[in-house]
This record gives C-alpha cells, structure tokens and sequence, in this order.
C-alpha cells in the first residue's frame, strides 16, 4: 500500500520536484554570486577613489576633509567604507572636526560605479569639535536640518569665547533617523542629560537626568533661527520656572519670568545682549524670601570662577515690599547694581520700621583680597521704635537718629576698617572710638564669613555692646 502510494507521488508530482530540486542550485549560484559581488570590493584601491568620496562627503555633508589615514571596505555587519583618523572643517574653517572612524554605507551599486556614488547612511564615531561660540548657532542648524542621513556617536564639543573655553559637553550621541530620531544624549557638568526635538524643532525637551532638572521649550513664531519667540518652562527640583522669550540674533529678550519655591520666588523681566558683550539685563521684583538662603552662599567658592567673573556684565534692580501681615525685618527694598570686567557697584534702599536705610558700595571681585567699600546713611524718625524692631529695650527718649558711617570690609579676612562714624547731633568718632567700633563689629558680627554678617541675632548683640 505504502508502494503504491509513493508510486502515485513520483508519478503526479515528479516534474515539480525535479524543479526544486533545481531551484535550490539557481539560489546557492545566486547567493555565492551576491557573495562574491560584495567581498570582491575588498581588492579595490581606495586611494584612486579617495577624491570622488571627499567631494561625496563635502557636498552631502558639509565636511571638507584634510587629511586621512586609510579608506577600508568592510563586509560585515553590511557593505561599508570606513574612513579612519580624518580631520575637517564643518562647512567652514571655524569649526574643527576630528574623527577615528567615519563610516559611510553606499547603496549597493554604489560599490562598483563611483561615477554615480550614493550613499545610504553614514556615521561619526569618536569626534572631537573645538569651535567658537558664534559658530555655534551655525552648527546646530546645519546638523539638525541635514537630509542625508547620520549618526553622530560619541562626540566631545569644546565652546569657546576668543579662545576662552566655555563649556564641554561630552559623550554627546545625535541621529537623525529610525526610532531615535531627533534625540540628544550627552554630559555637562559630569551630569548626564536627554534632549528631545520633535520634527519641526518647535518643541524641545531637555532633562538633567537623575538632578531634578528638566525644561521645555515651545516655539510660537518660527521664521530663521535668527528670530524666534517662544515659551520656556521648567523645573529645578521642587522649583517651578516659566518665561516668555523672544531672539533676534542680538539679544534674547524676556518677559513674565516668574520662579516659584517655597523659600524664595520672584517675578522678573529683562534681556540678555549677546553682542558685541554678553551682558545681563534684569527687573526682579522678590514675592517671598527666606534669609536662611543667604547663608548657605559660599563667597569663597564663587570668588575662585574670575575667568567667568570677567566675562560678566551686569544691570539689576531688584525690588521687594513684604505683604502687610507679614513680620519681615525689612518691610521695602530697592537694589541696584552694576557689575562690568570684576567691578561691582551697589546702591541699596532699605526701609525698617519706619527708618530709611541707604548704602552705595563698592567691591573689586577679581582682586586677590577683595575690599568692600560702603557709605551707609541711617535716618529714623523714632530711634526707640526702630530698635524695639530689633528687640532692644531703649530707655531713652524718642528722638530722631540720623548716622553716616563709611568703611570698608575685607570679605577673605573678615576685617573691618572705619573711616568715620557721625551723627546729626554733631558726634563725630574719635580714632579710639572707631577701633573699639571695629573690635566689637569683628568679634561679635565678623566671627565667621561675610555672609553671616546678616544675622539678626549678631547684629543684636552688636548694638547692644555699643549702646
């Protein structure tokens, strides 16, 4: 029966088989043809060819190779020429491109006609880019609007200010296609962070990752990259930040910044002059401050950036006026200052009771020692109201206190030095009576850091000495 059957098989179906039997040798001489069309390229001479991909990648891409060290086919893991050790310029001579392995991906035909090279795909690997901060703007847009397709891997991009580094981002990786599409990841600080750009760049993600630290920013009017508005909102821990922008090329302008924390927020308003000096342009007016903040500032730490101190220019005037119910020190405050090349000017407006405190001061922040220069003027109405604000007991009568005190302190060195103390009475400090002044100021306040001289329990203490 079993016979009979496979009789009747052989006898139905045998020219069918015969053909897949013979098929399978058309695709074994298929496939070792494929193979030897695709590993035959192996004994090519790549130097002759050298010119034709330059141009290719000049063209496509934007970098105008100098110098490489060899051109190799590669097989696996598909047909590509690896380019090894290569320096370039991107599109122009001020932003110096160097990579360890470029690998471009031509079509398959590609391989034998070099009269019509086309390629698929290419990617940098292990990149180093120095470049001065005005190119930047000019990089940016010529990576993310590139049509060919690429993938940067691994990229170290040094800025710079007229040979003035900047800042570093590191292990910075970039594609322009596939499912990670338009994402930036890299590291600043030693941080690492996450840049998502949808596919019009209107919307951009950014996060710090594992800091608390992430911001959106939303493009309203799109036209050139010279001229956008937008909206930027973000979030620094339990801090919430949100502002409206605009850029011209010049300036980035803002309007209704607002920072929001349980210990200090602020509405602000201002600009940022990129040209020809970066400078700092702002109103702030403080809703709500805790002092404590203050305190954790470290002057030391932030005397020790001068390279960044010098490049800062600054205009601020910051306001403050505490809500009616609220037991503040100081009910009002107006503050301006002016920092240009290390030099920092301050004019401070302070109400107190009902008592007007006025300072100009002065302080050098790239001297090796800085010296902080004031004249301050105390006019109160009522000296016993005032200091019963400081919870002193005065025993003596109401009366006007009207006080010019001027000085210098050496923030390092915790140093005072008076000049003169008067009053409108016509008391004026004799030398012995500034030295007893400056021990107690130095004892009592100056014992710990420039800072802590706030502190409301010191100067307390203070007054109660020289009374």
């Amino acid at each position: 029966m079993i016979n009979k059957f496979q009789k009747i098989i052989n006898n139905k179906f045998s020219g069918f088989l015969k053909f897949v039997f013979f098929l399978r040798y058309l695709v074994l001489i298929f496939l070792l043809s494929m193979l030897f069309f695709l590993y035959i390229p192996q004994f090519f001479d790549y130097k002759k060819k050298e010119a034709i991909i330059k141009n290719y990648i000049s063209e496509n891409y934007g970098l105008h190779i100098k110098t490489i060290e060899s051109i190799k086919y590669r097989l696996f893991p598909l047909p590509n020429l690896e380019i090894s050790n290569l320096t370039s310029d991107f599109y122009n001579k001020g932003i110096n491109l160097k990579t360890e392995s470029l690998v471009i991906y031509p079509e398959i035909l590609s391989i034998y006609n070099y009269s019509n090279f086309n390629v698929r795909k290419t990617i940098l690997e292990n990149n180093n880019i120095e470049t001065d901060i005005k190119n930047l703007k000019f990089l940016s847009k010529n990576i993310f609007f590139l049509k060919k397709k690429l993938f940067i891997k691994n990229l170290d991009l040094t800025i710079k200010d007229k040979n003035k580094k900047i800042i570093n981002l590191n292990n910075v990786d970039f594609i322009n296609y596939g499912y990670k599409k338009n994402i930036i990841n890299g590291e600043v600080f030693n941080k690492k962070f996450r840049v998502k750009l949808n596919n019009d760049f209107t919307n951009i993600d950014l996060k710090l990752l594992k800091t608390g630290v992430s911001s959106k920013i939303k493009i309203f009017e799109k036209g050139d990259i010279n001229n956008l508005k937008g909206n930027l909102k973000g979030k620094i821990l339990k801090s919430n930040f949100k502002l409206d922008f605009s850029y011209d090329n010049q300036n980035i302008k803002f309007s209704n910044f607002y920072f929001r924390d349980k210990k200090f927020s602020f509405n602000s308003d201002g600009s940022l002059e990129l040209k020809p000096f970066f400078k700092v342009n702002l109103n702030t007016n403080i809703k709500n401050i805790d002092v404590d903040i203050l305190k954790k500032l470290d002057i030391n730490k932030l005397l020790k950036h001068q390279d960044l101190i010098k490049q800062l220019n600054s205009e601020l005037k910051i306001t403050f006026k505490s809500k009616k119910f609220e037991k503040n020190l100081i009910r009002e405050a107006d503050i301006k200052t002016a920092l240009a090349y290390g030099e920092l000017n301050f004019s401070k407006n302070l109400l107190i009771s009902n008592s007007n405190f006025k300072c100009n001061s002065y302080l050098n922040l790239l001297d090796e020692y800085p010296i902080y220069y004031f004249h301050c003027l105390v006019n109160s109405p009522n000296k016993k109201k005032l200091l019963k604000y400081f919870k002193i007991n005065y025993k003596g009568k109401d009366k006007n206190l009207d006080l010019s005190i001027r000085g210098s302190l050496n923030i390092l060195n915790n140093k005072i030095n008076l000049d003169s103390l008067e009053f409108a009475n016509n008391y004026k400090a004799t030398d012995d009576d500034l030295k007893y002044y400056k021990s107690k100021f130095e004892n009592i306040i100056f014992d710990e850091n420039f800072i802590k001289i706030f502190d409301l329990l010191k100067i307390k203490k203070f007054i109660y000495e020289i009374l």
